[in-house]
């Protein structure tokens, strides 16, 4: 039997993320922003505040790769992190006001880029299509992959 990596789940979810992944780059370098401020812009954009462990898993990230997310955005001015009131050994981390007013482009950019990514697929196909996406993922967090 011939592998054939169209016929690949795995393959073809890998490369659909990275060109996801360098659309939505290309557009949200316009605004300060890149895909992988994405998971804690998704966790903190309603306004919370979260200690460092909650964000990472809210955000479903390893905890060295949320780090150095962390750093870059406190870097570039993207989020604040204050002592939190209930436990002093914990800090929390917030969007600034800044990064709060980039929310509305962020989701512009998202919309737009998926909106290109499911041209073609009617309605019914798009949920479908994100309802084995769902399943796929549930799979593979059981299986502990």
């Amino acid at each position: 039997m011939t592998f054939r990596r169209t016929r690949s789940a795995g393959y073809m979810t890998n490369w659909a993320a990275r060109l996801f992944a360098r659309a939505i780059d290309r557009r949200l370098k316009e605004i300060g922003v890149s895909s992988g401020h994405l998971p804690v812009f998704f966790a903190l954009g309603d306004g919370a505040a979260l200690s460092q462990k909650a964000l990472t898993e809210a955000a479903a990230i390893e905890q060295p790769t949320m780090a150095a997310t962390l750093t870059r955005m406190e870097r570039d001015g993207l989020i604040l992190r204050r002592p939190d009131p209930q436990d002093g050994r914990s800090t929390l981390i917030s969007l600034t006001p800044d990064a709060i007013e980039k929310m509305r482009a962020v989701r512009e950019a998202i919309v737009a880029v998926n909106g290109a990514a499911l041209t073609g697929l009617d309605e019914a196909e798009r949920t479908a299509f994100l309802k084995a996406l769902a399943t796929v993922v549930a799979n593979l967090e059981k299986a502990g992959a």
